[in-house]
């Protein structure tokens, strides 16, 4: 029982932790990226405390299309690499506030081992190659950039 989906809703974990839990498993991993606060920008202008400007969200787009069949072909191959009972793979589109999560990987296996493996190898795998992009929106300036 696999989800895998790109949305413009927040992420829920819950409902995550509770898709891959299974009476097989023994281990279960959840990796959560949230868009963390931080200086960068780069365009020089207003920066509302005098220093470098600060970063207020974040915006994602994707060529859906591909970007769910490459999702598919990620979980495809760690299911061919570990035992895993169950996956979520969900992504965030459109803008995501400070704090709040842009990805969320769930999956479950019978040992913790290969739990922590095979939801590193996603989270991994999916920034290098799936077509997902982010524009980072500083108080003075935005850029665009592959996610990594």
């Amino acid at each position: 029982m696999d989800s895998i989906r790109l949305q413009n809703q927040p992420l829920d974990v819950v409902a995550a932790i509770a898709a891959v839990t299974c009476p097989e498993a023994g281990g279960i991993n959840l990796f959560l990226g949230t868009t963390r606060a931080e200086s960068g920008g780069g365009g020089g202008g207003d920066t509302n405390s005098g220093g470098a400007p600060q970063l207020l969200a974040l915006d994602y787009e994707a060529y859906e299309p591909m970007a769910l069949a490459e999702m598919h072909k990620l979980l495809a191959h760690a299911r061919s690499t570990w035992p895993i009972t169950r996956a979520i793979i969900w992504h965030r589109l459109g803008r995501v506030a400070i704090g709040e999560s842009s990805i969320l990987i769930a999956l479950s296996c019978p040992h913790r081992a290969e739990s922590f493996e095979a939801c590193r190898y996603l989270i991994d795998e999916l920034k290098k190659s799936v077509p997902i992009w982010k524009k980072e929106i500083f108080t003075d300036a935005a850029r665009w950039q592959m996610e990594k």
